[in-house]
């Protein structure tokens, strides 16, 4: 799949140009599976769009939206947890991985949404949580009891006993959330059991076999409901070392000792086994698909070192997740990252990845601050070009296609577990809440989201003017990406090869190629001045003039205008894909 890399270096203007061949293009032959072409597109059920006025978004308010899927060409969705829960973490503490949660309906109502999505052609994902349970699991309540067979399902462990007969947590393992240990004693069973993230959220125990049958029977019983695929949780927390070694201090600046990023995670991270245990679900789902005939897919979380994180693809003999988030656009793009920044993080990826592997690109999720907050609201299209033009799959949370951005949320509003355990004075930093306020669809009442008196988050106070309704009839970050997603079609980027160029210090370019179809460069300003940058001196077989084919909000440029190659000027976090086809030729 992947050429040997070339470098060409130029001095332009006074900059260091820089041009790489990095990707070489597949076969005119190669037909894409159904995840390799797709736009998944995620939704945070709670704040998509409620039908039954509670103020908390369900699967009939999905439902309902399926023409606005098909309007931005998405071909798969992957809805935040749906199953039976008490809420604590909002769907990611499941109390029974069978039941649909009232709060979003009933298994008919996620019938009838698979069978119009799938009417519409559109796969529906569910995120799977298979690191820990609520604790009002009847698994948890009966391995309380050491009922069998769940007397081992969960991680317990005896206390140890100072030398003043104080009881002490087995060892110095800190919580995700919970600021504090991630042990909790548990007063009938007389023992300590394991919460990596919240104290209601117990840990299972996959070195006990039958747990790993539970979570493969389950994912079964999914698949037979006619679910087309998983994203899984948290995947790189699922094992732990059994001699429960300390974890050492980071020597981070900032953080408490109780606070979990003072600890360099070496003990409950990345195990061995669960790189394993990953194989075995593809090996599940791969062998549906012999059933089926239909490729059933699954994508795994984990914020893990890039080595690490690029194992769970597994290899050609022994595949892992059909791919592992690429999170290196959210853990290392912001505001200060310069064109070979960009240039280098995207290299990285694509000459890492195992041989055969597939890419896949990521600038937001539920986790993480909005990216028009986290970068710069001007610098959304140009973003959206990168992560949907590159080869591979473009994976986009709700509400990024707008250009949404982290809404203020008061502490009297926080709700979110991991804002609400450190308290007023620290919670802004560690909230999530900003990012998974309710989607605007238009400047009505409660945006189009709710007839409630009462939201479960407040909505961004610029709802009445960046919503879909009003975004879809101007030039806007929406049409912007629904350009993206059309384009993105084209045999050229589901199959051509790849340049990156680095064009001056903050200008970032690339180009796609495919036989004889259009080749379309795409050039980004990250910075905040003005910049004419020189293509022909980056590759000189351009011609004299390209095309505009999209171009950002910011950019003064619009669709069908005609640049010098030579002489191309971009304002301050601009951004446009130019073209080679013909001036009069209207093709994707």
């Amino acid at each position: 799949m992947f050429a040997p890399v070339a470098f060409l270096w130029l001095i332009a203007s006074g900059a260091l140009v820089s041009s790489e061949y990095v990707y070489e293009g597949l076969s005119n032959s190669f037909e894409p599976d159904w995840w390799q072409s797709s736009i998944i597109y995620q939704i945070y059920v709670r704040s998509f769009k409620d039908s039954d006025g509670d103020g908390i978004g369900d699967l009939n308010g999905i439902t309902e939206k399926v023409p606005y899927f098909k309007s931005i060409n998405v071909e798969a969705v992957w809805l935040s947890p749906i199953f039976l829960s008490p809420q604590n973490d909002f769907g990611y503490d499941i109390s029974d991985y069978k039941e649909i949660d009232p709060l979003y309906g009933t298994m008919e109502d996620f019938e009838r949404m698979r069978d119009e999505f799938h009417k519409h052609g559109i796969k529906i994902l569910l995120d799977f949580v298979p690191n820990h349970t609520s604790d009002e699991h009847e698994w948890f309540q009966k391995s309380i009891q050491k009922i069998a067979p769940f007397t081992e399902y969960y991680v317990w462990k005896d206390p140890i006993i100072d030398q003043y007969g104080n009881r002490t947590p087995p060892n110095n393992w800190l919580g995700v959330f919970n600021s504090g240990s991630a042990w909790e004693w548990n007063e009938i069973r007389q023992q300590y059991y394991l919460h990596q993230f919240q104290v209601k959220q117990p840990d299972l125990n996959y070195r006990n076999p039958s747990v790993g049958e539970e979570i493969k029977n389950t994912l079964l019983y999914w698949l037979g409901r006619g679910v087309d695929g998983f994203r899984f949780d948290a995947v790189n927390y699922m094992y732990e070392r059994e001699d429960l070694a300390d974890e050492p201090k980071s020597n981070k600046v900032g953080y408490l000792d109780t606070d979990y990023d003072s600890l360099t995670h070496t003990s409950t991270l990345d195990q061995p086994e669960t790189y394993v245990m990953v194989q075995e679900w593809r090996k599940l789902l791969d062998s549906y698909r012999t059933r089926e005939k239909k490729t059933k897919f699954m994508m795994v979380e984990c914020y893990s070192p890039f080595d690490k994180t690029l194992l769970y693809y597994g290899n050609r003999t022994t595949p892992g997740a059909h791919f592992p988030f690429n999170f290196m656009f959210i853990g290392m793009f912001n505001q200060q990252s310069n064109a070979e920044m960009v240039h280098s993080l995207v290299k990285q990826w694509l000459t890492s990845m195992p041989k055969g592997m597939w890419p896949n690109w990521v600038l937001g999720n539920h986790d993480n601050t909005r990216m028009a907050t986290r970068t710069n609201p001007m610098l959304v299209d140009g973003l959206h070009m990168i992560q949907m033009l590159l080869p591979g799959t473009s994976v986009t949370y709700y509400g990024d296609e707008l250009g949404m951005i982290d809404t203020n949320v008061r502490w009297d509003q926080t709700v979110d577990p991991a804002g609400l355990n450190v308290g007023p004075y620290r919670f802004q930093k560690f909230s999530r809440d900003p990012a998974r306020t309710p989607f605007p669809w238009d400047g009505s009442y409660n945006a189009g989201f709710s007839n409630s008196s009462s939201l479960w988050l407040p909505l961004n106070s610029d709802y009445w003017r960046k919503n879909m309704e009003n975004e879809s009839k101007i030039k806007s970050n929406l049409r912007t990406y629904r350009q993206l997603s059309q384009l993105r079609q084209s045999p050229t980027f589901i199959k051509g090869d790849l340049h990156l160029y680095t064009l001056s210090h903050w200008v970032f370019g690339f180009s796609r190629s495919f036989y004889d179809h259009p080749t379309y460069f795409i050039v980004v300003n990250l910075g905040s001045e003005m910049e004419t940058v020189d293509l022909l001196k980056a590759r000189d077989t351009l011609p004299l003039f390209l095309k505009v084919k999209v171009s950002s909000i910011n950019s003064g440029y619009v669709t069908g205008n005609i640049l010098r190659t030579q002489n191309i000027t971009l304002r301050p976090k601009a951004a446009v894909v130019l073209t080679t086809a013909r001036i009069n030729e209207d093709s994707i």
